[in-house]
């Protein structure tokens, strides 16, 4: 995957490097440059649009609440603590404007996170990305 090298996104340029992530089933691993530009471009879009709502899915309610945590802090949000430990995969949800959260159990193959980037008017981000990889902040 090869990703710009220079260190001031563009939103399209950002646009560009997450869409090669939609429609993927499971998240590819990222080299740690990688990881590196797909992290600056998702919180540039995210800081244009007004909230996010993730959607993640993970082999373990750890693994899953270890992705919510890590991606909640990157984006600004506060994630929930509460959350039930339950066995084999998971599915959670967190909406960054209200801050409901809820986890599942998930019988799915997708594994990864999900990024809706929600805005107010039309000419904010309002497209989702994803499946990114469970660890991109770790």
């Amino acid at each position: 995957m090869s990703t710009p090298n220079h260190h001031n996104f563009t939103a399209e340029e950002a646009r560009k490097l997450l869409n090669k992530f939609n429609c993927l089933d499971i998240a590819p691993i990222l080299k740690p440059s990688e990881k590196v530009s797909v992290r600056r471009g998702l919180i540039l879009l995210t800081k244009l649009s007004d909230y996010q709502i993730l959607g993640i899915c993970a082999d373990t309610a750890e693994a899953g609440m270890l992705a919510m945590k890590t991606y909640s802090q990157a984006l600004g949000y506060e994630a929930p603590n509460n959350l039930p430990i339950i066995e084999g995969p998971v599915y959670i949800k967190l909406n960054g404007k209200n801050g409901l959260c809820y986890l599942d159990s998930y019988a799915g193959h997708h594994r990864g996170v999900l990024v809706s980037c929600q805005s107010y008017n039309t000419e904010g981000i309002n497209e989702m990305y994803g499946h990114l990889p469970l660890d991109l902040f770790v």
